[in-house]
């Protein structure tokens, strides 16, 4: 119980702050919008950059934590595309879009700042390495399905340049590239410049949470009730479970073991709705399945908190 109290409720407060100030109009809907993507688009990649400036790439960028959370990511996609076309008669883009609501757990803005309140900022390199290949590796995932099932055989060809063309806008995908340049070539900055740059990074994850309430106010479930539910069991059990399980037979370390499991038990991200709203696809069951799965995941969190060493 002190970790829920001592860990998550403080991230959760301050989501519910965002949510609280969107509800009661203590801030226009321009200004949650103008801070999401201040932090989306500045903050946060400068967080990454920094991030994988300073990261020691050989040592924790390890092959088996990749593959357990990676291989819970992939289980999950498919247990959400299949179930929703099997159970819930759903179309194949529908379904693809469920599937990847279900893939897309928030590994940035849930995942990492429990995992720092939880063990420390030290234990953050296997959140990062995951962080790194997480938008690259679900975007071409999901848009690779998603351009397949609207083909329909006829447009393939335009399939890798689709793909590349979206991971590639991605500012977060920008920042940890500019990052792992910077890491690669040694490259140091004056200090007045890496001070300024902490300045910013301090604002993401505050910054994000707050405005991941306010957007999160706009979400209130609607309809589907079945298909949201699903869709949380598998985010937030089901992924972490299986990752759970493949780092336990691929011999994951402590830390590494923490990072893959918490960041897949954490709800849908945001992205998830993003994704869904780009291809006008299962965007009530996206946006409804952030809403509840970020409040489940108060206590699904503390769960994994107590089965991990």
């Amino acid at each position: 119980m002190q970790a829920l109290i001592d860990v998550i409720l403080p991230v959760f407060i301050v989501i519910g702050a965002g949510y609280l100030a969107s509800w009661r109009r203590l801030l226009p809907e321009q200004a949650i919008d103008g801070l999401m993507e201040f932090t989306q688009t500045i903050a946060v990649p400068c967080l990454l950059f920094r991030a994988m400036w300073q990261l020691d790439l050989g040592s924790n960028f390890s092959i088996p934590l990749l593959l357990a959370f990676y291989g819970g990511a992939v289980a999950a996609f498919a247990a959400g595309l299949f179930g929703a076309r099997l159970l819930f008669g759903r179309d194949w883009e529908d379904s693809i879009a469920i599937g990847f609501v279900c893939l897309f757990s928030n590994t940035l803005l849930l995942g990492l700042p429990i995992t720092e309140r939880a063990y420390g900022p030290d234990a953050l390199s296997g959140n990062y390495a995951i962080i790194a290949l997480h938008s690259p590796f679900g975007y071409t995932l999901g848009i690779t399905a998603m351009e397949i099932a609207r083909a329909r055989g006829t447009q393939i060809r335009r399939l890798p340049l689709t793909v590349l063309r979206a991971v590639f806008r991605n500012a977060l995908v920008v920042g940890i590239l500019i990052g792992i340049t910077f890491n690669l070539g040694s490259v140091t900055l004056p200090e007045p410049v890496t001070q300024a740059l902490d300045m910013v990074t301090r604002t993401a994850l505050p910054g994000a949470l707050f405005a991941l309430g306010g957007v999160l106010y706009r979400y209130r479930p609607e309809g589907d009730l079945r298909a949201i539910l699903y869709v949380c069991s598998i985010a937030l059990g089901l992924h972490a479970a299986l990752t759970y399980l493949f780092g336990s037979l691929l011999g994951l370390s402590t830390d590494n073991m923490r990072s893959a499991v918490l960041t897949a038990a954490m709800a849908p991200g945001v992205n998830a709705y993003l994704f869904a709203n780009m291809y006008g696809r299962a965007k009530r069951v996206a946006a409804s399945s952030v809403l509840i799965g970020t409040a489940l995941c108060v206590v699904t969190s503390w769960v994994w908190l107590q089965v991990l060493p």
